[in-house]
């Protein structure tokens, strides 16, 4: 049975809130996991611990900063003085202060009986964006802290309540945000289908399973070569870096920070598929498979070869098996998904995000989200009868 307007509006709000709590559950894990490291003199692996979580956090910053600079010019709800929003910024509170303030517009527009066609559009717009930076902080922090424990775990033979800890959150945190992303996605599409409880188990279920193979041989791999992971990590990067901006992307307002949107795509693509081209992805996301799974087999080789220097156990033995069957069983979901689930739509020219156009019956301009509008542009096939865009090479900024 399809949900009331309002019923949807106050799950979205709830989304909300309990995203921005496992954000700050997740932080708050890494922080205790790290004062227990020094606690037991273990100085370097705090160091590495608080490293990931401090340019995860720059990096977040810095895109949250270019974004509102390039919307300061669309007519939204009133903003802080702009010496306001660059100190918040500054003190590392830029994505949190946009998780308020989407949460303050999800509920202004959940309380009115009949919610304004403005706040609803812009209550989507600020959505859009926390979802996009809650990606770019799972791959940027989640990921490597997961992986950094994993070989810190292996590597010592034993494992802490805390690193426990650690793991859940941050697979929690991983989960959370790919679902949400592709939810936000869903919602720049003419027709705006819903995510059905179905799609979100198997969405979630084939990026887990791929996800957890390379996560782990990645992690392998670390405890047996602590000095030697860094070095693959750059070169693998670098290739990565190479191919994205072959594929000339262009979703930041310049082209500065258009090398920061392709570094963090570039660290994305060393875990995980992401599309940020438009066209036809099927070539694409083959060639992205088969050269992680080159590499993931290499170092899974590599493991196997010199585990003897590792603590033995009989779980050890387990884990190459294990992630083989996930990979196979992701792959499948995965092929299944794209076969079966994947909308494939028709990008009229008056409806670029969600069902508004341009602009509302009375003639006031609407926020849209370009940039995730474009992002959803490259992720869902076109139809065969696919209008143009008028708004093509537009897609920086808002309106």
């Amino acid at each position: 049975m399809p949900w009331s307007p309002r019923a949807a509006l106050f799950w979205d709000l709830v989304l909300g809130v309990l995203g921005t709590l496992a954000f700050l559950i997740d932080l708050g894990a890494d922080l205790w996991a790290a004062s227990q490291y020094v606690l037991s003199g273990r100085y370097l692996w705090a160091a590495l611990v608080l490293a990931l979580l401090g340019l995860a956090s720059v990096a977040l910053q810095l895109f949250s900063w270019v974004w509102l600079r390039a919307d300061l010019s669309s007519p939204h709800a009133p903003k802080p003085p702009g010496h306001c929003l660059a100190l918040l910024h500054v003190l590392q509170l830029g994505y949190l202060y946009r998780c308020v303030q989407g949460l303050r517009q999800g509920l202004l527009v959940w309380r009115q009986a009949v919610p304004s066609e403005f706040d609803l559009a812009y209550a989507d717009f600020l959505s859009l964006d926390i979802s996009m930076l809650r990606l770019f902080e799972t791959f940027l922090e989640m990921t490597p802290q997961l992986t950094l424990v994993l070989a810190i775990m292996v590597q010592s033979g034993s494992a802490e309540y805390y690193q426990w800890v650690s793991i859940c959150t941050s697979f929690v945190g991983i989960s959370w945000a790919l679902l949400d992303y592709h939810r936000a996605l869903r919602t720049c599409l003419p027709s705006k289908p819903l995510l059905g409880l179905g799609a979100s188990v198997i969405y979630f279920l084939w990026n887990l399973l791929l996800l957890w193979p390379r996560v782990l041989v990645v992690a392998l791999f670390s405890a047996l070569f602590p000095r030697y992971v860094a070095l693959h990590f750059l070169g693998l990067w670098l290739v990565l870096l190479f191919w994205v901006w072959l594929q000339g992307t262009d979703f930041m307002p310049d082209p500065c920070s258009e090398w920061l949107y392709r570094a963090t795509v570039a660290t994305i693509l060393y875990f995980s598929w992401f599309n940020v081209a438009e066209g036809r992805t099927r070539g694409r996301a083959t060639i992205h498979l088969a050269f992680l799974l080159n590499d993931s087999l290499l170092l899974a080789v590599t493991w196997v070869a010199q585990s003897a220097w590792l603590p033995s156990g009989c779980l050890l033995q387990r884990l190459l098996p294990a992630a083989g069957t996930c990979f196979l069983l992701g792959l499948a979901l995965r092929l299944a998904y794209y076969r079966w689930l994947h909308p494939s739509c028709c990008w009229e020219p008056d409806q670029l995000d969600g069902t508004w156009g341009l602009r509302s019956l009375e003639g006031h301009q609407l926020p849209q989200n370009r940039r995730m509008a474009h992002l959803a542009k490259n992720f869902f096939p076109k139809g065969r009868d696919e209008a143009a865009l008028p708004w093509k090479g537009e897609v920086n900024g808002v309106l």
